[in-house]
């Protein structure tokens, strides 16, 4: 019988302890920052996902242009066309 009220003042002290958590203001920002970032993770899931979707498809197109023309000069995977950097001088006094 003793263990029982030891236990059952641990269960009521917890929920006080929560009961004052839920009602701080400090504690539900905390909560509200941690959903956020959770739907954003899960946004960002659902981008890179898309985009290896993305990737696969154009990986296949590729297949497909090399079988139509295979006198094409080979692809580096489809990284963008290099373009010459522009470089700006200071002008000096």
């Amino acid at each position: 019988m003793g263990r029982r009220s030891v236990w059952s003042q641990f269960a009521t002290l917890g929920e006080d302890a929560l009961g004052r958590l839920a009602k701080n203001p400090t504690t539900n920002r905390m909560l509200q920052s941690a959903v956020e970032l959770k739907e954003r993770v899960d946004d960002l899931t659902r981008r890179v996902r898309g985009l290896e979707a993305m990737e696969q498809r154009i990986e296949r197109l590729e297949q497909r242009l090399d079988r139509l023309d295979p006198t094409a000069p080979e692809t580096s995977g489809g990284s963008a066309p290099e373009t010459a950097a522009t470089t700006t001088k200071a002008s000096g006094a």
